[in-house]
């Protein structure tokens, strides 16, 4: 780490070292080595004059990269593909002839970037899995203790704790979908071409097409791939760029809702993210606890949410066959994408795991608001019980909004039960229980029986592995 110049906090406070690693230069251009390899060994099975020392001395030196050589070239020819093409010849003299042999720089550039994009999505999707199975149990914990609901933030009918955690879950789940649908239809480049018409290597194989068919499904399968795109330009369409984008976009959208609910309860402090015992919430007011995990969480799905719009705009804007101008974008959208929701559900599975419930806030919170919740069922009964429906409206009305100025204006307890009781209109309606707050929930704990029997735990035997080993650290 220097700290003379610039360098992201992505990689420096908050994405896991397995993403960043993803996404190194390193990873990179040992991923275009691998392709040329690859592409030599490829083409001397298909019959070409290259020999097997010479792939020898091309797998020998895949991981060997001398970046600083690599630079200097770069600095000559101001083409990075290349620069790599020399520095790899530098080290393997007797295959320098036949790097690259037919290909255009996207044949390196855009197969290795579809194997970091899977990778990154793989593992997106283990995050994803790891957060959906904590935030599971702890709606399974207090599946029936109610809480306050909320319609334009405003006090509403009752529910759960659990079942408000499902809101949050099934959020993830449907990303989830996402992942793994991008994960079963990416496709690879493979060779294509300078224009994706696979003209040079057809040349190289004297007119054979199925040579050169065979060509692009050898290497697709070389390096991991059963299908290639049927067809591209000189690049794979960038509407995939584009539809990898919106599921972390996506991503970011669940989290910072996640985050945001969760930023007004620990205001309301009836749930709290964790705290490390020797943490500071306020450099000025010691005795401030803020929700930062949940506010760098949205900080950071924000700037994802943002990111996507880059893949929308360079889809939109590439001419014909390609332009380059999607270069310089693609370097940073798609990685810095990728680091920003690694952090993101790091932070998820985090706080999942560490909530800090608060009954007895969370019932207090409740009791204040219960009496007008309760009103539409003693309006009910007072109708069972020989009522004027109209009549009785009324004056539950009359009496609510005295209640409410009792609260409002004097900071007094609400009083509507009481109002009521000495009603004559109510006298025929037994209030005893009225206030009994799991009346009023409804199936919120069957529905979060139901959410995890019929949609979580097929997951959790979908991807057994993903469950285990210990959370990522986080290092800020």
């Amino acid at each position: 780490m220097s700290h003379t110049i610039y360098e992201t906090p992505l990689n420096t406070r908050y994405a896991s070292r397995e993403m960043s690693g993803i996404w190194s230069a390193q990873t990179k251009h040992s991923l275009w080595r691998k392709l040329w390899v690859a592409l030599a060994e490829s083409e001397q099975e298909l019959g070409l004059d290259i020999t097997s020392q010479q792939i020898a001395e091309l797998r020998a030196n895949i991981d060997n990269i001398d970046f600083d050589v690599a630079a200097r070239y770069e600095k000559q020819v101001r083409h990075d593909v290349m620069a790599h093409v020399h520095a790899y010849g530098d080290q393997c003299p007797s295959a320098a002839g036949i790097i690259h042999l037919g290909a255009t720089s996207c044949y390196v550039t855009d197969n290795s970037e579809l194997i970091q994009i899977r990778r990154s999505l793989e593992l997106l999707r283990k995050r994803l899995v790891q957060a959906i199975d904590r935030l599971s149990t702890f709606a399974a914990k207090y599946r029936d203790l109610p809480c306050l609901g909320y319609t334009h933030l405003q006090p509403a009918q009752p529910t759960t704790v659990g079942k408000r955690a499902t809101l949050w879950c099934h959020d993830l789940v449907l990303d989830l979908e996402e992942v793994e649908h991008r994960l079963a239809t990416l496709k690879f480049r493979g060779a294509k071409g300078t224009t994706g018409t696979q003209a040079t290597f057809l040349t190289l194989f004297k007119g054979d097409h199925a040579k050169v068919r065979k060509l692009d499904e050898m290497v697709a399968e070389k390096m991991g791939f059963a299908e290639t795109y049927p067809v591209t330009g000189q690049t794979y369409t960038r509407k995939v760029d584009a539809q990898v984008l919106a599921v972390l976009n996506g991503i970011g959208q669940s989290a910072h809702k996640f985050g945001s609910d969760l930023r007004l309860l620990q205001s309301w402090k009836e749930i709290e993210e964790p705290k490390e015992d020797k943490q500071i919430g306020s450099s000025a007011m010691a005795y401030k606890r803020n929700p930062m995990r949940a506010e760098r969480m949205c900080a950071l799905a924000r700037f994802a949410i943002s990111l996507a719009d880059n893949g929308d705009q360079t889809a939109a804007v590439q001419w014909m066959e390609r332009t380059l101008d999607d270069s310089a974008n693609r370097r940073l959208s798609l990685p810095q994408s990728f680091l920003a929701i690694d952090a993101v559900l790091i932070l998820y599975r985090n706080i999942a795991e560490g909530f800090e419930v608060y009954p007895k806030v969370i019932a207090r919170r409740l009791a204040e608001e219960l009496p007008f919740m309760a009103t539409e069922e003693i309006l009910m009964a007072g109708v069972q019980a020989g009522g004027d429906r109209q009549q009785l409206h009324e004056q539950v009305r009359i009496h609510s909004v005295a209640a409410a100025r009792q609260v409002k204006e004097h900071g007094l307890t609400n009083d509507l039960l009481k109002r009521l009781e000495t009603d004559p209109l109510f006298s025929k309606v037994d209030l005893t229980g009225a206030l009994d707050a799991k009346r009023f929930i409804g199936r919120s704990p069957e529905q979060v029986d139901d959410f995890i029997a019929e949609v979580v735990e097929p997951i959790r035997r979908k991807y057994p592995k993903d469950l285990a080993g210990t959370a990522e650290e986080l290092r800020v």
